[in-house]
């Protein structure tokens, strides 16, 4: 579980191919000294497991499927990525309850600038834009924001300086294509809403006659 505060910005070293996807190598000096094998990194808002690291580069094995669904697959040594480390009990969570799992890829398709702030809107799958919902929480490569419109099948978020600053969201050009992750809570709810609408969804949940049914007594 993550917060969509991200720590630092990692480079990429090198993508090197697999036969079950690839090893990924991320070089961030220092970030690695209190993390080892088998902790869990968020990368652009992926969760991944670290295989091994050392004071400068950690070693990430990337699955055929997430390179499918993610936007690690296009990852070049030289690009720069998102990091953030696992919450641990007692951290302040100032951002949201994020967890690694992208929902889908969200295409870039207008950059609106001032001296305040820029503003990002984003295109992608109707599946996934049905969790989008103004003023809600959304995770784009893994920074915890808030939407600011949605529009048919697009959405928009605002950007800070200190965001653009201390991510790599700030350079995103149009086309650029993003890893969003919508909110936990926004899913539960329409997922509910989607069975209580439907009563035949509803028959087959926790209840004694199913119970019964399948052997169990009550």
């Amino acid at each position: 579980m993550f917060s969509g505060i991200i720590d630092a910005i990692g480079n990429v070293r090198e993508c090197r191919l697999t036969p079950g996807g690839q090893t990924l190598i991320i070089h961030a000096p220092d970030y690695w000294s209190d993390v080892g094998p088998g902790s869990s990194i968020a990368i652009d808002g992926v969760c991944l497991t670290l295989t091994r690291a050392d004071r400068a580069d950690a070693h990430f094995d990337v699955i055929t499927e997430t390179l499918r669904c993610t936007t690690l697959g296009n990852l070049q040594p030289g690009h720069g990525v998102n990091l953030q480390k696992s919450l641990s009990v007692g951290d302040r969570i100032d951002g949201h309850f994020v967890q690694g799992h992208v929902d889908a890829v969200a295409t870039i398709t207008r950059v609106e600038k001032s001296p305040r702030e820029s503003v990002l809107w984003f295109m992608m799958d109707a599946r996934a834009m049905a969790y989008i919902i103004p003023k809600g929480s959304v995770a784009i490569d893994g920074i915890s924001l808030t939407i600011a419109e949605v529009s048919g099948g697009s959405f928009s978020v605002a950007l800070i300086p200190t965001t653009l600053e201390r991510t790599t969201i700030g350079k995103k050009a149009i086309q650029g294509r993003v890893n969003v992750e919508t909110d936990i809570l926004a899913r539960t709810v329409v997922h509910y809403l989607k069975n209580a609408t439907n009563p035949a969804a509803l028959s087959t949940g926790l209840t004694p006659e199913n119970l019964s049914r399948h052997g169990f007594s009550t």
